[in-house]
């Protein structure tokens, strides 16, 4: 069996993680909970799991047992089951706040200001909109499997809420490197549900900083400034240009 512990202060904790993997299990194979609850006065709070083992689907694109493609396309059918379930209101939506407020504590002002259309375009979405059941962190190590053959399991909801299924989508198209154009197709072409393009895109620009936020400087954040400037050339739109200061003559 996992155990996994959450500390008092943690927003989402065992509670909400365990409501978050019996509504994902009408749709998705995920890890059985086998209990859950409050273990400390304080309010920590601890997470019981059937351990599926240790294999992940990264594993298996890494090996070279699993085509990237294949994994790719894995994830778009995961997703499109996933955001089928019934959302439950036990966790509450993740405000778009939330989604940014990280970015600008961390991230330079002048990426801020350079993004802001694709942020623009997050903070319009309609708050009518529906709400799917979004995990939060899909990638390939997040899946979990026996052999090539084996069933997928998804794990790990800790950021698992009510939300929009292109930030979603995009988040597992950042994470598993699928910024190329066939890449992106395997994995819409997998998930089926109608999408609306511009958010998703807008998403993709919105995670890929995240994670230039998150790398380490040199060979890490050098890679994720790459592909920053691919998606400002694949997408000019979500992305504002510099204004080149006029030097007096």
């Amino acid at each position: 069996m996992i155990v996994k512990l959450y500390d008092h202060t943690a927003r989402r904790n065992a509670l909400t993680e365990a409501a978050a993997i019996r509504a994902a299990g009408a749709a998705v194979p995920v890890p059985r909970v086998l209990g859950s609850g409050v273990i400390s006065e304080e309010g920590a709070t601890a997470l019981i799991t059937r351990d599926l083992g240790g294999r992940t689907l990264g594993a298996f694109v890494r090996s070279g047992h699993i085509p990237h493609a294949q994994a790719v396309q894995d994830l778009g059918h995961l997703l499109r089951r996933l955001h089928g379930a019934p959302v439950e209101h036990v966790v509450p939506r993740r405000p778009f706040f939330d989604s940014v407020s990280s970015l600008v504590s961390h991230c330079p002002p002048d990426l801020l200001s350079r993004i802001g259309p694709a942020l623009a375009i997050i903070s319009g979405t309609p708050n009518r909109a529906p709400s799917v059941w979004c995990h939060g962190d899909i990638h390939f190590d997040n899946v979990v499997l026996s052999d090539p053959h084996g069933t997928r399991y998804l794990v790990d909801f800790t950021d698992a809420a009510p939300g929009r299924r292109e930030a979603d989508v995009a988040h597992a198209l950042v994470m598993t490197a699928a910024h190329t154009p066939w890449d992106r197709r395997t994995l819409i072409d997998a998930y089926r549900h109608p999408l609306d393009e511009s958010r998703l895109s807008a998403w993709v620009v919105l995670h890929t900083v995240r994670c230039w936020m998150h790398a380490t400087p040199g060979a890490s954040r050098s890679l994720w400034s790459d592909r920053l400037d691919d998606l400002a050339r694949q997408t000019p739109h979500l992305f504002r240009t510099p204004r080149r200061e006029r030097t007096p003559r």
